[in-house]
């Protein structure tokens, strides 16, 4: 017999959290959470599961009011969808995990599961997105011989785009915190409306991550400048032997900076024995072109309009990954 309760107390999830979530990656970690807790303020609904008293599962939840759905927790939300990956379902089997289901509000939209959580084997889980790794292992921790997997004319095409940036002078500077700051601006002016940071909730929520990655000396802010001018920034955290790159912003009249800090993160990471490089979900054309490894991540739901509630943000169960 499995009994589940639901925890809504952030300091009591505080302490399952801690004590029960796997710490696998950055987005395992409490403090990135709260970051977004604080600042969107969606109320947790946290299940927990147990069997005779002892922990058995737990599925971490918050009611996203905008969109009428439950969603992961902490149900931070840009442009009608949660943000955060890797996201989990702690179950010790499948009795645990179908005591949690049942007991899954009728709204519901859970995304970007990872498939190392519990998944059913069922209809009920479809794919969301697809993240792209770069696992340098797989090349032998050798960058050369990772472009070794491109043809000899995109080898060419590459070197052109970069020769031509580095006749301008081309010189790297990290972790200098302001840059951030002219990442989000390039980052704004670049995608507008389309950019995470046109959200006061979300741009919050980075800056409160950042502080607290630079805090912990897991921040990696990676800077371009060309002719002394800045002309890319990235910023990514290291956890774990997995750098994440999680936002960056390109200066115009730069054609190849984007090309040339991304082949940056991998020779690092190369030179670093990294295990992994994320890159993130996103249909970004550059990620296919460079090799990246594949990882689907997954989803389920629950959609079923419930009185009052108003609709829910997604009418169909079955939502396509290019969605």
């Amino acid at each position: 017999m499995i009994d589940v309760s639901v925890c809504t107390d952030l300091g009591e999830i505080h302490r399952l959290w801690q004590r029960h979530w796997p710490r696998r990656c950055l987005f395992d970690l409490w403090p990135v959470r709260a970051c977004f807790q604080k600042r969107f303020q969606h109320a947790p609904h946290v299940l927990v599961a147990r069997r005779k008293g002892q922990f058995c599962g737990m599925l971490a939840l918050s009611w996203i009011d905008e969109g009428h759905y439950y969603g992961h927790f902490p149900g931070e939300l840009w442009h009608g969808k949660t943000w955060l990956e890797q996201n989990r379902i702690l179950a010790a089997d499948e009795e645990s995990f179908q005591a949690l289901w049942e007991a899954v509000p009728d709204v519901a939209r859970i995304r970007y599961l990872h498939p190392d959580g519990y998944l059913p084997e069922n209809a009920s889980v479809t794919m969301d997105e697809v993240g792209y790794l770069f696992r340098p292992p797989q090349y032998d921790y050798d960058f050369t011989r990772y472009l070794g997997q491109f043809s000899g004319k995109t080898r060419k095409k590459f070197r052109c785009e970069i020769d031509r940036l580095n006749r301008r002078g081309v010189s790297f500077r990290y972790d200098t915190l302001s840059d951030v700051d002219r990442l989000f601006r390039l980052n704004l002016d670049g995608f507008g409306d389309d950019s995470y940071f046109s959200d006061p909730r979300f741009l919050g929520a980075f800056e409160d991550m950042v502080v607290w990655l630079s805090r912990h000396q897991l921040l990696r802010v990676t800077t371009v400048l060309v002719g002394g001018e800045i002309a890319a920034v990235d910023i990514g955290a290291v956890w774990n032997g997995i750098y994440t790159v999680v936002a960056g912003g390109t200066g115009k009249g730069f054609p190849g900076v984007a090309k040339l800090i991304n082949f940056h993160h991998l020779e690092w990471a190369c030179r670093r024995q990294m295990r992994e490089v994320d890159f993130l979900c996103g249909e970004f054309n550059w990620k296919n072109r460079f090799h990246l490894t594949p990882r689907p991540l997954y989803q389920m739901s629950k959609l079923v309009s419930i009185d009052g509630a108003g609709e829910p943000a997604y009418a169909s169960q079955q939502i396509c990954a290019a969605c």
